[in-house]
């Protein structure tokens, strides 16, 4: 996802989190009670498009500013736009730096705090050459927004880039095919426009640009696939996290980590027994690089689906790696997202999931097997998207989102240390003060009436004790029986967080609209300890049905669930056990399937990270045959009942779109349930477009109203635009 203490267990009670809750030390010194919003506007669907998402953010060297990147959607164009932003610590006032229909992403910050570098891929219209071409480049602004310019002007863009840590360089990586020398080159060369399985591969050069002699020079070309680059501090050691080809698939076991030493030029890979070998499974994604500041250690994560991540560290000498170590998460935290070294100390950081909330932790004196205590940077119940550390050492940003509001940047300051460039043992963070409120990028939601959101917990008929979240709409009269909407997160690897998360997927709407929602964090789920995250493996379709299901039961038993009117939705892996239920009940009268899996067979054959199947069925189509078939939803798709609505995109590449139109085909030509299918034309795994995602609201409404309320337009318009709640009642 850190104060003196020990993570302790979230306690496996059902626990509210109202606006009052123990986060208040976070609140902007100015907000009261006196301030407190009047919420008086009913929540449509028209208001997600209303809503701005900070996505990154990066600390100015002296905690003085944070860079963050804002998204949000700016009709009547289809996509979202992302724009750089700046805003200052003192006096928490934002400043717009970049006004280009582009996406601005990744910024750094200069040694000295003048200068932000970011990408952006501009198009001006009538631009063919770079630096307004559409393609990617490295850019440069004040902080004060002037003086922008383009530092790169690469004819096919840039990928991966890395300012030196003096602020001298710029090192970036660029695109180059190649051909592999065998047997079938020069037929590959001839028919160039045509796809091919293998042979043809992208590969990536490492440049090195001086910035004050404009000139720049090419430091690795090794005809690999450089995913992400890390450099020293010292300037000494290039980092690298490498692949074979530009495939998903070989990051899943394929991928490593490479070494280039400036002084050699030579290119050398620590032993990967530790996260190979000797991992549970072999099919691992290698991620997160960072250099501790004494250029002593670096780190890196591999990450699994099925089994916990962890985090690596390399000790370094004068010719390489001399031996690495596993990170020990306490309390079992399953780290997800960002990994950074804190400024003149052996202390990492990074942010992870326990019990539905996010939190950054920093483990001291990382660098040593024999690691220090673990203490939490931001405590209480936070979801941390992003965070950020001053290279001062004395202050740290981030992005949180809570159950009030979406992601906003925040900051705090830190106790400061001893620490110094070579750091020791004895240097540690210093206690962190209360996280601050810099910015508000949702103004409206202050007036929004919001769903009562808390966490429940039930036990599942194993013994399990299985956690969720619950939103009650805001006029909830405790005692009164609500449609339920069952909303299943993706993953599995993934979990529901503890947050106002206001998406496409059912969360806040549905409960505006007067539904009550659970999304249960089912076995599999992340954040809740590596027992209950593997309990699924060999399991699926079984473990992860029984804990929604007792969820279900839970919920009507407490009246809080009418049992006569439910409904279940996801996407992806939510799509999935969307589709694994309707074989299993017909307690719900409607359901939404989007982008879900329905035979394991297909999913091993078709989608782009095949390892997903491998881990969780425990072998291939020709030794785990019998259970890939238990785990799919089609071996038993003539015991629907359940009015089934099913979305998918075109061109997705992770659940590919014949899952869908084999599940419709099934359910409206030979069972004859009624079942709707909508494609969206272009998308991939996740909706892009405005109409789209609005078409998936209504289309998601209309059917529910319909199947479970009995409404039809006759009755209502069950258009999300005004659409008056419907409280529990026909």
């Amino acid at each position: 996802m850190n104060s003196n203490r020990k993570l302790t267990k979230a306690v496996l009670m059902p626990t509210i989190a109202v606006c009052a809750c123990s986060i208040g030390w976070m609140s902007v010194a100015s907000e009261s009670l006196a301030d407190a919003p009047v919420r008086d506007h009913d929540i449509v669907a028209e208001d997600y498009f209303s809503l701005a998402v900070v996505t990154s953010c990066a600390m100015s060297p002296d905690g003085e500013y944070v860079a963050y990147t804002d998204m949000r959607w700016e009709p009547p164009e289809e996509t979202r736009n992302t724009d750089l932003w700046v805003v200052s610590t003192r006096t928490r006032e934002p400043v717009r730096l970049t006004f280009e229909r582009s996406n601005e992403g990744s910024p750094q910050w200069s040694p000295d705090g003048r200068w932000i570098y970011y990408t952006s891929n501009a198009k001006r219209a009538g631009e063919e050459k770079p630096p307004y071409d559409g393609k990617t480049q490295v850019w440069r602004i004040g902080v004060d927004g002037r003086d922008s310019r383009a530092i790169t002007r690469v004819a096919d863009g840039v990928g991966q880039y890395e300012l030196a840590h003096d602020g001298k360089s710029l090192y970036y990586t660029t695109g180059k095919k190649n051909y592999d020398d065998d047997d079938w080159k020069s037929l590959r060369e001839e028919f160039d426009s045509l796809t091919y399985g293998h042979g043809v591969v992208k590969t990536s050069q490492v440049w090195k640009l001086d910035l004050t002699t404009w000139r720049d020079e090419k430091l690795v070309d090794e005809k690999r696939v450089i995913g992400e680059l890390a450099v020293s501090p010292d300037g000494r050691w290039l980092a690298m996290l490498t692949t074979p080809t530009e495939d998903l698939i070989t990051n899943e076991g394929w991928s490593r980590v490479d070494l280039y030493d400036a002084k050699t030029k030579k290119i050398v890979s620590p032993p990967d027994k530790q996260w190979r070998a000797d991992a549970p499974s072999p099919y691992g994604w290698l991620l997160g690089l960072a250099w501790s500041s004494n250029s002593r250690h670096f780190s890196f994560r591999v990450d699994f689906d099925g089994y916990p991540g962890e985090v690596f560290i390399a000790t370094m000498g004068d010719d390489g790696p001399t031996g690495t170590h596993r990170l020990t998460r306490a309390d079992e935290v399953y780290i997800a997202g960002d990994m950074m070294w804190h400024q003149g100390t052996d202390d990492f950081c990074f942010a992870a999931e326990d019990h539905a909330r996010r939190r950054v932790y920093c483990v001291k004196d990382a660098g040593e097997e024999k690691q220090g205590q673990t203490v939490t940077l931001t405590p209480g119940d936070v979801v941390v998207q992003a965070f950020s550390l001053a290279r001062s050492g004395d202050a740290a940003a981030a992005v949180i989102s809570t159950i009030t509001h979406p992601p906003d940047v925040f900051a705090a300051t830190i106790a400061k240390t001893a620490g110094v460039a070579g750091a020791s043992a004895g240097d540690t963070i210093g206690k962190p003060g209360p996280f601050e409120r810099l910015t508000s990028v949702n103004p409206q939601v202050d007036a929004w009436k919001l769903p009562t959101i808390e966490t429940v917990s039930w036990t599942s008929p194993d013994g399990t004790k299985v956690e969720g979240i619950m939103e009650l709409p805001p006029d909830h009269e405790p005692g009164a029986k609500l449609p339920l909407i069952v909303e299943i997160h993706g993953g599995p690897t993934a979990a529901s967080m503890l947050e106002m998360q206001f998406w496409i997927y059912g969360r806040v709407l549905m409960p505006a609209r007067g539904w009550a929602l659970l999304s249960a964090n089912y076995r599999g789920s992340t954040g809740f300890g590596d027992k209950f995250l593997t309990e699924l493996i060999g399991h699926k379709n079984d473990r992860d049905v029984a804990d929604i299901l007792s969820g279900v039961d839970a919920l009507v038993e407490r009246g809080i669930a009418d049992p006569d009117k439910m409904a279940v939705m996801g996407w992806s892996n939510g799509g999935y056990l969307t589709n694994c239920l309707i074989t299993r009940t017909d307690r719900f009268k409607a359901a939404s399937s989007g982008a879900g899996v329905f035979d394991e067979f297909l999913q091993w054959l078709a989608e782009d990270t095949p390892g997903h199947v491998i881990n969780f069925q425990q072998g291939f189509p020709w030794n785990a045959a019998e259970q890939m078939m238990k785990a799919s939803a089609l071996y038993n798709v003539d015991k629907v009942k359940t009015p089934t609505l099913i979305h998918v995109g075109e061109s997705d590449p992770r659940c590919p779109p014949e899952h869908s139109r084999g599940l419709f085909r099934a359910l409206h030509h030979y069972v004859k349930v009624p079942a709707e299918l909508v494609v969206y034309p272009g998308e991939g795994h996740g909706l892009t477009k405005y109409t789209h995602r609005k078409a998936k609201m209504e289309w998601d409404v209309k059917w529910f109203d319909h199947h479970v309320l009995g409404k039809t337009d006759a009755t209502e318009d069950a258009s999300t635009d005004g659409a008056k709640p419907a409280s529990g009642v026909d």
